[in-house]
Order: structure tokens, then sequence, then C-alpha cells
């Protein structure tokens, strides 16, 4: 991995897990923080040397400027950490979608993709969209309470639907809860990247021709739309394998480290 360049309009900030031979590079869920990858850093058991970046408005990084897409933004300093050599490409939920886009624009240095509940959410508006619109109903209050301004509010509600089998918002630490709030600000700024695939992402061909081993992970507990999604894009896609695992929710590669790496082990292994 190489270290992120000035010419960014705004440097983020990276670190690494693991001291393994096995290159991998993640991106983080939104409302987390780089460091979320560290539990599975180290259920890889010395395989892996995870390189992992916070996204603009999360963790050591500056809070998004507001110009430009927040979603390309993302992808450009995920892009500005590959070097020559080809990584395992890793991503969770939002992190997911940048990822993918990740590996549409660099193929050639991406040896494998893993989408961990990834949100590209315009899957299920094509596919299913009476669980598309289940989902925006369910987010009404999140979205209301984020219009009148009550940040903290959205946060808590955001945390509520997603967070499955996380600790609950009252036993959250409170620099936990102010850095969600910092950055709920994002969430409904990636609307038209996974309710409205902005970047074409499903565009006919586009996911046909990146012929590249994906791995699709999602929790047994999850939200609906997400298995919508993952079987939505395992059609799509030319060479993906699907994995659930049970017991977990949205948040299963920080709940289910062990389990997480397992199945990845298990993808690697059958390549």
């Amino acid at each position: 991995m190489k270290d992120l360049p000035q010419r960014l309009p705004q440097p983020v900030f990276s670190r690494s897990f693991g001291t393994g031979s096995r290159e991998m590079l993640a991106v983080h869920c939104s409302l987390a923080h780089s460091g979320t990858w560290r539990g599975l850093a180290e259920a890889m058991d010395g395989q892996v040397a995870i390189t992992a970046f916070d996204m603009l408005s999360h963790g050591r990084s500056p809070d998004w400027d507001r110009n430009g897409d927040y979603q390309d933004r993302n992808v450009d300093a995920g892009l500005s950490l590959l070097s020559d050599a080809p990584v395992d490409l890793i991503g969770h939920s939002f992190g997911a979608t940048v990822a993918l886009r990740m590996a549409l624009a660099r193929p050639q240095n991406v040896r494998s993709l893993i989408l961990v509940e990834p949100v590209l959410f315009r899957v299920a508006v094509e596919d299913a969209p009476e669980v598309a619109r289940r989902t925006q109903e369910d987010s009404k209050p999140f979205v209301e309470a984020f219009e009148a301004g009550d940040e903290a509010l959205a946060a808590r509600l955001f945390n509520r639907s997603w967070s499955s089998g996380a600790p609950r918002w009252p036993d959250l630490p409170e620099a936990t809860r102010a850095a969600m709030t910092r950055a709920i600000h994002i969430v409904p700024a990636c609307d038209a990247a996974v309710y409205q695939d902005r970047s074409g992402v499903l565009h006919p061909g586009i996911l046909q021709g990146l012929d590249l081993p994906v791995l699709l992970v999602r929790g047994g507990e999850t939200q609906p739309i997400i298995s919508v999604v993952n079987e939505g894009l395992a059609r799509r896609l030319t060479n993906a394998r699907s994995e659930v695992i049970e017991g977990a929710g949205h948040m299963v590669s920080i709940t289910h480290p062990t389990e997480t790496a397992a199945v990845i082990r298990d993808f690697w292994a059958a390549l």
C-alpha cells in the first residue's frame, strides 16, 4: 500500500492492522471508522495486513467540505491507497458501495472483492420495489428528525435501524455517540449513490464486465433489503459467491469477526 498523497482535496487518515503477507484494503461503514477492522484482522490469524482509511466526516479524517459527491470523494481516497500489486478489497455497508466502485475503476489492482452488507438499494428498487418502498417508509422518522435539525436524534434512529447485534444507543460511550452525530449528515447525501445509482454501476454490462472473484456476505438477521441486494448483485456479477452468517445482523463484520474471517478464508481457498 502507498500513503495517501496530498493531491486529494481533503487528505484522509489511514492505519494498518496485522502483519500477514496478504494485503487487504478496507472501507468501513457509515458512522464508524477505520478501527472497526481490527477485530477482523485479529481473526484472520496473521494471514493478512489490512490497511483501512477513515472516510470524510469519520474518525480522524476531516469533515467533508460538501463539495462534489460524497461517494466520489471517498472512492478517490481509496484509489489513492492502491499500488501496482493487486490487493484484496473489502467494504462494509456504504463502504461496500465505495469498494465496488473502486474495483470497477481499477480491476487490475484488485485480487478479490468482498462486499459485506452492501447498501446499493437501487438493486431492490429495480428487483423488488415493494421492499425498497418499505425500507424508505421505515426510515421516515430518521428523515424527519434530520430535516428538523435534530442530528443527535437522527443518529440515534439510524443506529437503531442498522446496528442489530451491536450495543444500543444508551449503552454507547458518549464519544461514540458524538462521532455518529458528527457523521450523520452524510447519510442523506448518499441517497443519490445508493437509491438512484448516480454513478451507473447497474447500467447494462457494467457489473457483468467485472471479471473478479466477488464474495457477498450478509447476516442472517439483517434487514430484508440486504438479502435482495446481495441476490441481485450475485445475478449481475459473473463470478460471485454469497454467504450468510447466521445470528448476525447488519454489523456482521464487527460483531462476528471470527465467522466473517472463516467465510473469507473459505472463499480464498476456493479460488
